[in-house]
């Protein structure tokens, strides 16, 4: 136990003091912030700054040129066509100062058609803009055309937009809401992350192993311990490796969305952002049940999700890693270990995708089975687990992953044992079975 504790701090404190381990812990959570953060930031800056451009309207109908309302980036004047024969003429006439040039034809009632002239593609917001404030109009037109009193509101009653509630019993037949959007939504996150993080320090142990080889360190220290102690002190000091790498990136994205959020806030307020802001969730709160909402979310339980959500990510870690470490012992270079991660890294894509296609049916067979069986289970029990797996399916599923685990774990540690010392050789699939036998 002294020289398994030995080696998980020296291979704690080795990749933690790496170069490469520190830029990537500091950089990974200002990069996700950025990818967060910056598309809002664009977008309001987009919208906010640059100069009101002038759209004309030429109205051959006379009655919707007056339909399409001023924006924040646009201004739209209405001109007769009696006194607009060639809209080219007349773009180039003011200079080319105009943005683009606006044509309702007199049968628009009829053909639904409109034209917008301008030297470069519009863009998607001004043709949004002008098509739907046309569209309305002339929907209202013909509804008024009909002669059919209070036609319209009649209309705007008859489109119901059904408020369907999710309600869920407990076994003493308690009803709490809950919510099968959250529930897909956490099942997702939980399956990712899962995927993302054991692939990544799995293969972070596999460069560790080979590198170790290549630089002929492991003949030392093979000398003062076991290869099993070795394989499992490098599996345990990446998961710690790990855990630290996790709470320094949810510290680090936290104090960033407090510092950017109180930067760029003041900035919206400013702008008078806020304000609107507050009207839109004001105007949505009328329409939407946050009451509803947030009872749906909170209802999920989630110490039993973060409770299972640990096992299976250490089982699934357990299990992967052991096979990284393995399969690393057995090549000299890292261009030689594709053959052998190539199977593990397919293997993991079938279980993310299962999860993927269990969201439609989470109780059904294939999501079932891919939840019970060790190699996918990580992943796909994941996406389950939100909506209330049975426990004896989760049991089974957690003995047979940590079973498995402990049986991959003593295979890997017969392979470890002999590739750690193997050089110069091209190892195969059956040679390795040999060395396990």
């Amino acid at each position: 136990m002294n020289k398994l504790k030995l080696i998980i701090a020296r291979e704690y404190m080795t990749t933690v003091a790496r170069k490469s381990f520190i830029f990537t812990t500091l950089l990974v959570p200002v990069i996700m912030i950025l990818c967060m953060g910056l598309p809002a930031l664009i977008a309001y800056y987009n919208q906010s700054g640059g100069d009101v451009e002038t759209v004309a309207v030429i109205d051959a109908s006379g009655r919707y040129g007056t339909a399409i309302h001023d924006t924040e980036q646009y201004h739209f004047v209405v001109m007769s066509a009696d006194t607009i024969a060639d809209p080219y003429k007349f773009y180039n006439s003011s200079d080319k100062s105009l943005a683009a040039i606006v044509m309702i034809p007199r049968d628009i009632d009829s053909t639904a058609q409109a034209t917008v002239f301008s030297e470069s593609t519009i863009n998607v917001t001004l043709k949004s803009h002008i098509n739907n404030a046309l569209s309305d109009t002339i929907s209202q037109t013909r509804l008024l055309s009909y002669g059919v009193p209070n036609l319209q509101e009649m209309v705007d009653k008859a489109n119901v937009d059904v408020d369907l509630k999710s309600v869920k019993w407990s076994e003493s037949g308690r009803e709490t809401e809950s919510s099968t959007e959250m529930a897909m939504v956490l099942g997702m996150v939980l399956s990712l992350l899962t995927y993302t993080f054991v692939l990544m320090y799995g293969a972070m142990i596999m460069n560790g192993v080979i590198e170790e080889k290549t630089n002929r360190i492991v003949e030392v220290i093979v000398s003062s311990c076991k290869p099993f102690e070795l394989m499992m002190g490098k599996i345990i000091g990446v998961a710690l490796v790990g855990l630290t790498q996790l709470a320094i990136w949810g510290v680090i994205m936290g104090v960033l969305s407090l510092v950017l959020g109180s930067i760029f806030g003041a900035d919206v307020m400013a702008g008078g952002q806020a304000q609107a802001g507050m009207q839109a969730m004001q105007e949505m709160g009328d329409s939407v049940d946050m009451a509803g909402i947030l009872k749906a979310v909170m209802s999920i339980n989630y110490p039993m999700i973060i409770t299972n959500f640990i096992i299976y990510f250490v089982g699934g870690y357990l299990l992967y890693a052991a096979l990284f470490a393995a399969f690393g012992s057995a090549v000299d270079q890292a261009a030689d270990a594709s053959q052998f991660t190539t199977p593990i890294i397919l293997i993991m894509i079938v279980a993310l995708y299962a999860g993927i296609a269990c969201i439609e049916n989470p109780n059904g067979p294939m999501a079932v089975w891919c939840s019970i069986i060790p190699f996918t289970s990580p992943v796909v029990m994941m996406v389950r687990l939100p909506y209330d797996v049975p426990f004896w399916q989760i049991a089974l599923s957690v003995v047979l992953l940590y079973a498995t685990a402990c049986a991959v774990v003593w295979i890997a540690g017969r392979i470890y044992r002999t590739g750690i010392l193997l050089y110069g050789k091209k190892t195969s699939f059956k040679e390795i079975l040999r060395w396990i036998k």
